[in-house]
């Protein structure tokens, strides 16, 4: 069976090898049909500390690493990008994330 794998932001790189990163995805109501936004805080195992807060990144699916962490960053795709970090803040700070 593949692996599965999510594209998110590097919300945190506090920790030593491992990385927070921030998936949004869409879904629609199942009545309604109303498009809502959806997002999950995952923690990434990140060898070489090589990826900082900003960067779009993709993360696959591993074997438990630690308590809390069973994902794995495969690789950069963007970097900077600290609109998305912003907004994760501004919610967090507010209460919703």
């Amino acid at each position: 069976m593949p692996k599965k794998l999510l594209t998110g932001v590097v919300v945190s790189d506090k920790m030593d090898k491992t990385v927070a990163v921030l998936v949004e995805r869409q879904l629609p109501h199942p009545l309604y049909g109303k498009v809502t936004k959806r997002s999950s805080k995952y923690l990434a195992h990140d060898e070489e500390n090589a990826y900082k807060i900003g960067d779009i990144v993709e993360i696959e699916e591993a074997r438990p690493i630690s308590g809390r962490k069973r994902w794995r960053v495969v690789r950069r795709l963007e970097e900077g990008r600290m609109d998305a970090v912003e907004r994760y803040l501004l919610r967090k700070e507010r209460g919703k994330a």
